[in-house]
């Protein structure tokens, strides 16, 4: 069954081009042009790709974004037509999985969508998701105090919400997956942030630094998230 990407661009003669483009790799597609078009399209579709312009009438992308990734898993690249590092950060920061920024070429294009598309597959495999919907076989995790909601991508310490980003909940459920096993730096990087993300293990360390500020007793004594010397990480529950 083929992949299902979804495109929201307001730009009519992108939007045609982008979807020839992936039409003809092989995707299944799905245009629209505004903001609250694509929210309706996704609840719709529960695509595996959102390709999200950040310039949209209606609704903004990031918004879009925000609001989506409360609610499903699918992969999110973004496209801007500014080379900012603001827009890029807060585009990460509300859920993007990556961006580009216009113009840009087709095979840049395609190499981005095949690695989200292949990250989400292992995601989906690693989480026990069921290829054909976008929900989690198990609903929650549970380890003690600390509660994992899979269908809400929430987390609550102590029956209390957990504020936590996007990128620092999908680096948590990773960790649960893989719980009591040691995990490099390098694999949780490839795994969380994909294989072609620009940066270094050093994102890997701020991140699980924020989250042990947000779910242990004492970050500076963690018990859940512990580093293992020489390693990296190992999350215990």
């Amino acid at each position: 069954m083929p992949e299902t990407i979804l495109i929201v661009e307001d730009e009519l003669s992108l939007q045609e081009t982008l979807a020839y483009n992936l039409k003809k790799e092989g995707y299944k597609v799905e245009t629209v042009g505004d903001g609250r078009s694509a929210l309706e399209s996704a609840r719709r579709l529960k695509p595996d790709l959102i390709v999200l312009d950040i310039m949209l009438p209606e609704m903004d992308g990031l918004e879009v974004a925000r609001i989506l990734r409360k609610e499903m898993s699918a992969a999110i690249l973004m496209l801007t037509a500014r080379d900012d590092e603001i827009d890029r950060v807060v585009g990460l920061e509300v859920g993007a999985d990556d961006y580009l920024t216009k113009p840009f070429s087709m095979r840049e294009l395609m190499a981005r969508v095949k690695s989200q598309l292949r990250r989400a597959r292992l995601l989906r495999e690693e989480m026990g998701m069921d290829s054909t919907t976008s929900m989690p076989t198990h609903e929650t995790l549970i380890f003690d105090n600390l509660i994992i909601n899979l269908t809400r991508r929430e987390v609550l310490l102590n029956d209390t919400p957990v504020q936590i980003k996007p990128k620092e909940y999908e680096l948590l459920l990773f960790l649960a997956e893989h719980r009591r096993q040691m995990l490099s730096r390098k694999f949780i990087l490839e795994r969380v942030w994909g294989w072609d993300f620009i940066g270094d293990s050093r994102t890997v360390d701020v991140h699980v630094r924020w989250l042990r500020q947000k779910i242990e007793a004492d970050s500076s004594n963690p018990t859940r998230i512990v580093t293992v010397r020489g390693g990296g990480y190992r999350f215990e529950g």
